[in-house]
């Protein structure tokens, strides 16, 4: 490891920065999106259940609203239930908005590492060039100092590209989880709306 380190030359520093940030945004997005952390199963349920059987407290509300971003939603729903639906609604896709944007938190630092890795490759790749072209001297060419400017280029080239790729990966596998909470969470909210409506009937 160190050889190779040696014969990337300095540039690679940076994606060796680059490749260890996005490995940790990696594992903190895959724990931190767990369906059963977002969506916790039997949620809904559990909530309807408890409104049919008990009055809703605002200690309750609050240990729903902490449990999970679908509580949170959800919460915000039973408190504007006596606003009528299309308030409580209304107040429930502002939560919504507002726990889309927690969910995607790094998400753009994740797509940015995979925009600009292959751009920090490519500028160990010229200055790898750059060190080719200084061995060509007057008096011949220094084959040290081609050999290590090819393997800088190279070593950089490839570095950048294999960073990139599960970088990006992952950016659209998380972008698409997101996305696909969301809309379970407008349907678990609407069906929440329209089964408070029924009750009070």
């Amino acid at each position: 490891m160190l050889s190779l380190i040696q014969a990337a030359g300095w540039p690679v520093w940076f994606l060796i920065l680059a490749s260890i940030a996005a490995v940790a945004l990696i594992i903190e997005r895959s724990v931190s999106l767990k369906r059963s952390k977002v969506l916790p199963p039997g949620l809904l349920d559990e909530v309807l259940g408890l409104r049919r059987a008990q009055p809703i407290t605002p200690e309750l509300l609050n240990r729903l609203a902490a449990s999970s971003p679908l509580g949170r939603v959800l919460a915000t729903g039973l408190r504007h239930e006596g606003n009528g639906r299309d308030l409580m609604k209304e107040a429930m896709e502002e939560t919504g908005r507002a726990v889309g944007h927690q969910l995607e938190r790094y998400l753009s630092a994740l797509g940015t590492i995979a925009t600009i890795a292959p751009l920090m490759g490519l500028f160990g790749t010229v200055v790898g060039m750059i060190e080719i072209f200084g061995s060509q001297a007057p008096g011949g060419t220094n084959p040290q100092q081609l050999a290590h400017g090819i393997s800088v280029a190279l070593y950089n080239t490839a570095l950048g590209i294999l960073i990139a790729i599960p970088a990006m990966i992952a950016y659209r596998h998380f972008r698409t989880r997101v996305d696909a909470y969301l809309v379970e969470m407008e349907q678990q909210s609407l069906r929440l709306a329209d089964t408070l409506r029924g009750l009070h009937k």
